[in-house]
């Protein structure tokens, strides 16, 4: 099998040095965002990782319940209004406001978080769980 390099590796060269603009952008402060959906995909994919990390930790700490889901929501809002009003200080008015930039992707990181709690507070507290249990 014979595979031609051509205008689909130019495509995939250009693709990856886009990403690494982007990302570039995402960590200097004040950067000028042309296309408003880059700066939407920043925050989406910054609060998936955010998220998990949020959710590895309260799983680790052993928090649970509406305390856990509302310091979840909190802390992921939070984030995200520093990040863009404070650190890159965007015009919120082409956005739609600053609701619409809060709202980017929260369902998304809000299921990588319950994944993620219950997978980390349920392999690490499991002996007290089931000690509780017996008792």
């Amino acid at each position: 099998m014979v595979f031609k390099s051509g205008q689909n590796d130019k495509k995939i060269k250009s693709k990856t040095s886009e990403e690494k603009g982007i990302w570039s952008k995402a960590i200097v402060p004040m950067s000028e965002w042309n296309d408003k959906d880059e700066f939407l995909d920043v925050i989406y994919w910054s609060r998936q990782v955010l998220g998990i990390l949020i959710g590895v930790v309260m799983g680790l700490i052993p928090l649970k319940g509406f305390v856990a889901l509302a310091l979840f929501a909190l802390v992921n809002s939070g984030v995200v209004y520093l990040y863009s009003n404070n650190f890159q200080k965007i015009d919120e008015e082409v956005y739609g406001g600053m609701w619409e930039v809060i709202k980017e992707g929260f369902m998304t990181s809000f299921a990588c978080f319950l994944v993620t709690w219950i997978i980390f507070y349920t392999g690490t507290h499991f002996d007290s769980l089931t000690i509780d249990e017996m008792n």
